[in-house]
């Protein structure tokens, strides 16, 4: 019995459908399509011009790219040759493309364009296993004289010429797919060492996409559904929601303008279904908070009418598990020409039917903002090594600051003693590339994958997280403290980008703060306040005034053993190439400890050398809260 593949699934929906769309992307202003015959003949193309390139079985094909059509075409082709795909995100800087490069012992490279290009040839002569480099874009790129680049339009050309030699070569090799087959390997984060490779199987994709196919990510999800693809595709999660759905129901991916913000993207599809991480919908929230707050006199009552109006029709569906009842359908009917109409299209979210969201905490007060404008939230719960699946909120069913219930097949229990999650499932990887050892450590001989999560059921059904097992706080007072939880509701604040609550053996909790720059900018231009940098901003006095009221907020609704007692301004926006973030946008909190050692030393000190402030004595009660200041 043949092994079923996404290219296998690619070439199925070709012959189905030939002419319909499977992608479209925006190049100068005109958004492009793609056929299923398109998306069939390049995936063809990328698996014989690979096979002309010396890739076999097993060897190992790396993606330096932004999401882009050729991403999908060069992974998907990988899968076709029967060679492991290797994703590598864009931001990766040199030192880490090595890392990843040689780890995984890649023998082609496809890179989008001439910085990724450069990042390879700096640490090209510590790889001795990669033979060719595929550059997409060639500006700035042809002339350089290196024999291992090969132009993408000469790869194909290649592609066309071994194919006319051995016609039957691809599905002869779609025939010897085993079940075991390794198709990709997908690095971890890195948030706690050197990333690792986790070996997904044709077994464990195919499974996960029964499971998400199923409900587990788009309930119903079929040809006429439009989704954006924007999270890094190196990342499992892009990977199931971008190729895995679009290549098993056929929902058609957007890849929108090179350099164009995601905003105006979202704007321009108005997408069905969104995959989402807590920062876009946080930066959603955040962005229409602050426009409203310049809009007219007027503008600023009416939203305020309505918004209440929402406020309520969030807090009734999130106890109804987000179904609608007479009152809130009537309640949302009189609002939608006025609000909600225009405000979802103004985000891009007109024609959202299901969101999820994942990879990270979110606020329940920012899923309860959306629910009330007709948006419906869903947060979702899995990992890389769990192929992307594990728990969903399924319709009808939520319960806000949960993750939902186990997906179908999926089993989940709670560690007696430490309350870590343990997840089993047809979907959980094949253990970590040439790391035996690590590999032993993630999966017990049990079959148990241990998430490294610590996790509570709510109800008996749904399941919440708490914290990184490796992240709870334990304070010099024996008090144990889950710092997501306090971050996640200063970050409510659209003032608030960043927030890293440090406490471990130490006699209270401190934090380290980083503002939003767009919407602290817009609050300091209507206050008449001046200013340069990020840094400036962040260190102005009123400013520090600001988010102490945020802090002060967020404290009011804890024990005084879990309140934040001082604070610190991060001086810079945090980056990935700068080492303080993942790719996926998560803080590592080790790196931060290094590289801000010196604020935190100073909360703890009693000195005052770096702007900040101290939380003592200050309520939300006795201050204005940031809300109030907005307005």
């Amino acid at each position: 019995m043949t092994v079923a593949t996404v290219a296998s699934r690619v070439r199925d929906r070709a012959r189905s459908s030939p002419a319909a769309v499977a992608m479209r992307e925006k190049r100068l202003g005109i958004w492009l399509e793609i056929t299923w015959r398109d998306y069939a003949e390049h995936v063809e193309l990328v698996a014989h011009g690979l096979a002309a390139l010396g890739v076999e079985p097993g060897d190992r094909v790396a993606i330096h790219s932004e999401n882009r059509p050729e991403w999908l075409f060069s992974d998907v082709g990988a899968v076709a040759a029967r060679a492991i795909s290797v994703g590598i995100y864009p931001t990766n800087p040199a030192a880490e493309v090595r890392y990843l490069l040689a780890d995984s012992g890649a023998k082609v490279l496809i890179a989008e364009d001439q910085e990724q290009v450069d990042k390879a040839l700096a640490v090209k002569a510590d790889l001795p296993e990669l033979a060719w480099i595929v550059f997409i874009e060639p500006r700035g790129v042809t002339a350089y004289d290196d024999p291992a680049l090969l132009h993408w339009d000469d790869f194909l050309a290649r592609a066309r010429e071994h194919r006319a030699a051995h016609p039957r070569l691809v599905d002869a090799l779609a025939g010897e797919v085993a079940e075991t087959d390794p198709l990709t390997l997908v690095y971890t984060s890195g948030t706690t060492g050197p990333p690792k490779g986790a070996i997904l199987t044709a077994a464990n994709v195919n499974f996960a996409i029964g499971v998400l196919a199923e409900g587990g990510l788009y309930p119903a999800a079929s040809p006429a559904d439009l989704a954006v693809s924007y999270l890094p595709l190196a990342h499992v999660a892009d990977r199931a929601g971008s190729e895995w759905m679009n290549a098993r129901c056929g929902v058609q991916i957007h890849f929108g303008e090179p350099g164009m913000e995601l905003s105006q993207t979202l704007r321009d599809v108005q997408p069905s279904v969104l995959l989402a991480v807590p920062r876009v919908l946080e930066k959603l929230h955040a962005t229409t908070e602050v426009r409203i707050a310049s809009a007219s006199r007027l503008k600023r009552a009416s939203y305020r009418f309505w918004m209440a109006n929402a406020a309520a029709i969030g807090r009734r569906l999130a106890g109804n598990g987000g179904a609608h009842t007479a009152s809130t359908r009537l309640r949302y009917a009189l609002g939608y020409p006025f609000l909600y109409r225009a405000l979802r299209a103004r985000m891009g979210l007109r024609r959202c039917r299901f969101a999820v969201s994942g990879a990270a905490p979110i606020a329940p007060e920012v899923l309860q903002w959306f629910l009330g404008i007709g948006v419906v939230v869903h947060e979702i719960y899995g990992m890389t090594e769990s192929s992307a699946i594990a728990t969903v909120n399924r319709p009808g069913r939520l319960k806000l600051g949960t993750v939902g219930e186990p997906q179908p097949g999926i089993e989940l229990r709670l560690d007696e003693r430490t309350g870590e999650i343990l997840l089993r499932h047809p979907g959980v990887f094949a253990g970590y590339w040439g790391r035996p050892e690590a590999s032993a450590q993630a999966v017990d001989d049990g079959g148990w994958l241990h998430t490294g999560d610590v996790g509570e059921l709510v109800g008996g059904t749904h399941l919440r997280i708490v914290e990184r097992l490796k992240d709870i706080v334990i304070t010099a007072g024996g008090k144990n403290v889950s710092p997501s939880e306090l971050e996640n509701a200063l970050k409510v604040s659209p003032y608030v980008k960043e927030a890293v609550v440090i406490g471990a053996r130490r006699p209270y909790l401190v934090a380290l703060i980083g503002i939003e720059l767009d919407t602290v900018g817009d609050w300091a231009q209507r206050h008449g306040l001046p200013y340069t940098t990020y840094r400036d901003l962040s260190e102005k006095p009123e400013v520090l005034r600001l988010v102490q009221s945020v802090i002060a907020a967020a404290n009011d609704r804890v024990a005084p053993p879990e309140q934040i007692k001082k604070f610190r301004m991060i001086g810079k926006e945090l980056d990935h190439e700068d080492g303080e973030l993942t790719a996926t946008q998560k803080v590592k909190r080790r790196a931060i400890g290094s590289m801000l050692g010196h604020l935190v030393e100073d909360m703890y000190s009693g000195a005052t050398r770096y702007p900040g402030g101290d939380m003592t004595g200050v309520h939300a009660t006795e201050r204005r809260t940031a809300a109030e200041v907005t307005a």
